[in-house]
């Protein structure tokens, strides 16, 4: 079983320097995966990525979607397909198999349902109480300020770290890291990761 996120940049082309979002997209999915044959940007604001850990995929998407929206005005959608990998191409994009027919038929639709995050396993319930889940997390995620989105960032690369540690790291105060990890609501997010872990070993 392998897990597959597809992906696409909204409003990638408000921005005058494409390179930002590029580099930054490069940036996360690079530390998600340190072999670059797992992942591949195309046409342009598009990418595709195979979690070959399925218990990862959410907690993945999570921190690719912080990394964009660190970038004002811009944000990410992205599918999760989770089943078998039935052949292994040279690239994830010649691969095949269950997850990368889940993940890119519902890619498809996530730009008329308006929704920035969905999951499609061979399980119909699971499917449906984990795209509720989703949904109420991007009540919350959809709405991350650059700041929000920095902490998030920082925490996910970070987990080790306290709070106090981590303001270090980019010159704030203690307490104004707890206000932005609340803000994001960060807790709330990171608890529906370890219910996610849970609900996949179901299948």
């Amino acid at each position: 079983m392998t897990s597959v996120i597809t992906g696409d940049i909204i409003k990638s082309r408000n921005i005058s320097d494409q390179s930002i979002w590029i580099e930054q997209l490069k940036y996360a999915l690079n530390m998600v995966s340190s072999d670059k044959s797992y992942y591949e940007i195309y046409r342009g604001d598009s990418f595709q990525y195979e979690c070959r850990d399925p218990y990862n995929s959410f907690e993945h998407a999570v921190y690719i979607k912080a990394c964009i929206k660190t970038i004002k005005g811009l944000d990410v959608r992205m599918s999760i397909g989770i089943g078998t990998k039935d052949y292994e191409g040279n690239s994830v994009s010649e691969s095949n198999g269950e997850a990368f027919v889940f993940s890119g038929e519902t890619f498809e639709t996530l730009k008329k349902e308006k929704q920035n995050l969905k999951i499609k396993t061979k399980n119909p319930e699971l499917n449906e109480e984990l795209n509720l889940y989703f949904r109420l997390a991007l009540i919350s995620m959809d709405n991350w300020t650059v700041n929000s989105a920095e902490i998030v960032k920082l925490s996910l690369e970070n987990p080790n770290l306290i709070q106090s540690e981590l303001a270090k790291l980019i010159d704030i105060s203690q307490d104004a890291v707890s206000k932005r990890q609340k803000r994001a609501h960060l807790d709330e997010i990171m608890a529906l990761d370890n219910l996610y872990r849970q609900k996949i070993a179901q299948l």
